[in-house]
């Protein structure tokens, strides 16, 4: 249908021989005019690159801000420690949440590319003025905002000033970060064999690029701004943003784009009154006869229809017509709140599929959070010198990033071609349900090298030195297995979330796949703090200091670390369980290779 549209256009629109021979998508994606996609000339590689480029700039930008915002808080803005932790709990949950509020107009009613161009302008703006707040009235006396010389008082007007800047690139960063993956997807056909496989490596790639623009901000941005240079680090990466900005926007006469489907809480919601209101009707059996609409009877925006599937048998009544409906010929009279389309059930049903999978990577973003926390105490506990250098403990998260980059390649070069050659298929070796449960068994692995990696430092900790009683002559390099096993399991479990929620999500809830995977590391973030709570609360007995004191020689950090891997234990035994129960979401005309996501074999 897609390809007889486009040449139905070209035919009224040029009337030339060249055109008319043009192939156009077969999954409903159009032109920056609406016109059905023409594949020669859309999406594929060419936008695909300029996106992943635009993400890799964007996260540079983001996280030369986020890397060192503590530092500025305590030594510009004067606040103590735990204030200041708190100030970036805050920021950093808020752009998760935001995440949500972009996924909801991308998905709802701007469409993926303008929910992403209006929220990189709103980041840009606020990196902006941040740059020039800090340059004209906070890093005041001159020089000041290093490590010796903290800056003096502010005014109300000057702090928020500062506020609103930094809470405008939250707004700006959180709602563009779930539409470009998304969008960067779009530039594939996943109704075409080829380019089904383009997309599955574009998220591989997409998280390559997340990472290695993270790198440059932690090292070089992050050693400026340890100096002092808040200045210099701010405005490079301003400059980044706006150099990513202009990228995306390079793109637009090639962008492949969906357009948005309504507000899917009302869609939600007309299923769940429906079915209620017919809970006394019989279904048909099987699921016959339920109701959908005809492609000639949707208006010019159709979505792509969802097969009937088993399951939740309650919502399959918000389809069943009943005598009254059926003898009303007029379809546009029939209540949307007493009678709804299968493609409408089946998007209630996807929903309440995916929950219980998302639910289960929480635990595994508690493991991941570590990193930025636990490990660089860990470190700063270690021996943190090599050939008289010192060397950050958070500097140590490069191995994470390094392996990331290297896992990937041996993921898609080496690891899934030998999987689904030994599986004698053509297709991919590994489904994504399979790789999400090797990155929780990773992250097990990772956090028990932790553990006994700090139980050497416990026992050639230097508990008889007084001015040395946070430290140990073991080598911080000891900490390179577990940033390494983290970064692993990264490949296997973010990058097969991106994946998997982007295939499972109905064509109007894209985007919201996307934010899920966000919400994912901020719930982990939360967990982790109140499993840090409940944990001192429970060790911190009889004059002892708990597990986790200020003086880690003192406490048992690597009990911490083994309840941490005995919990994802625990998650990766009813993670099995709910990817056995889950069922694939079933597109009407979508192209399917022979390694099938089904639950049939989604663990083996």
């Amino acid at each position: 249908m897609a390809s007889m549209a486009c040449l139905n256009i070209f035919q009224k629109g040029r009337g030339k021989t060249r055109n008319e021979q043009e192939e156009c998508t077969f999954d409903g994606s159009v032109d920056r005019h609406g016109h059905p996609a023409v594949r020669a000339r859309t999406g594929n590689w060419v936008t695909a690159i300029l996106i992943l480029v635009n993400q890799g700039l964007a996260t540079l930008a983001f996280f030369g801000v986020g890397v060192n915002l503590v530092l500025f808080l305590t030594r510009v803005l004067g606040q103590d420690n735990a204030t200041a932790a708190n100030n970036v709990s805050k920021w950093t949950g808020t752009v998760y949440i935001f995440s949500l509020l972009g996924a909801f107009l991308s998905d709802s009613y701007w469409g993926r590319y303008k929910t992403c161009a209006i929220f990189q302008v709103i980041f840009v703006i606020g990196l902006v003025l941040l740059s020039l707040s800090s340059y004209i009235f906070l890093l005041k006396p001159h020089g000041c905002g290093d490590k010796e010389f903290p800056c003096g008082s502010h005014s109300s007007f000057e702090i928020s000033f500062f506020y609103l800047s930094i809470y405008l690139i939250a707004l700006g960063n959180g709602g563009y970060q779930p539409n470009i993956a998304t969008f960067g997807a779009d530039q594939f056909d996943e109704d075409n064999p080829k380019e089904s496989h383009s997309k599955v490596a574009f998220f591989s790639y997409f998280y390559l690029a997340l990472n290695l623009g993270s790198l440059f901000s932690n090292t070089i941005l992050g050693y400026f701004e340890d100096g002092g240079r808040w200045v210099l680090g701010f405005w490079a990466s301003s400059a980044s943003a706006i150099l990513a900005l202009i990228l995306f926007l390079f793109g637009i006469p090639r962008y492949r784009h969906f357009k948005p489907s309504g507000n899917p809480l009302s869609r939600f919601c007309r299923v769940v009154v429906a079915a209620t209101r017919k809970w006394k009707v019989e279904m048909p059996p099987e699921g016959e006869d339920l109701y959908e609409v005809d492609g000639d009877d949707c208006s010019g925006n159709c979505r792509r229809k969802l097969l009937h599937t088993q399951g939740f048998k309650f919502l399959d009544k918000a389809a069943v017509l009943t005598a009254k409906e059926r003898e009303q010929e007029d379809k546009e009279s029939r209540s949307p709140w007493r009678i709804c389309t299968v493609t409408q059930v089946e998007e209630v049903k996807c929903i309440l599929r995916l929950l219980p999978i998302w639910l289960c990577t929480i635990l595994y973003s508690v493991v991941f959070t570590q990193m930025a926390s636990l490990f660089v105490e860990q470190g700063a506990a270690m021996k943190t010198t090599l050939l008289g250098f010192h060397i950050p403990p958070a500097s140590m998260s490069s191995f994470d990033i390094v392996s990331v980059a290297a896992f990937i390649f041996i993921y898609r070069r080496v690891l899934d071609p030998l999987v689904a050659r030994l599986k004698g298929t053509k297709a991919r070796g590994l489904t994504e349900l399979q790789r999400m449960g090797i990155g929780l068994i990773i992250a097990i692995i990772a956090m028990v090298a932790a553990g006994i990696v700090e139980w050497f430092r416990l026992k050639y900790a230097k508990k008889d030195c007084r001015q040395c009683e946070s430290e140990s002559s073991l080598s911080i390099f000891w900490q390179i297995p577990q940033y390494v096993l983290i970064g692993a399991s990264e490949v296997f479990m973010y990058v097969g979330q991106l994946e998997f929620f982007n295939d499972q999500a109905p064509d109007g809830l894209k985007s919201f796949g996307s934010a899920l995977c966000m919400t994912s590391i901020s719930l982990g973030n939360y967990v982790s703090s109140l499993l840090v709570t409940i944990v001192m609360k429970f060790s911190t007995r009889d004059q002892m200091p708990g597990w986790i004191p200020s003086n880690l020689n003192k406490g048992h950090l690597d009990r911490f670390y083994f309840l941490l891997a005995a919990l994802t234990m625990a998650d990766f035994g009813v993670y099995i369980i709910c990817a056995k129960w889950y069922k694939s979401i079933k597109l009407e005309g979508k192209y399917e290779d022979s390694n099938s996501k089904g639950s049939d074999d989604v663990m083996v």
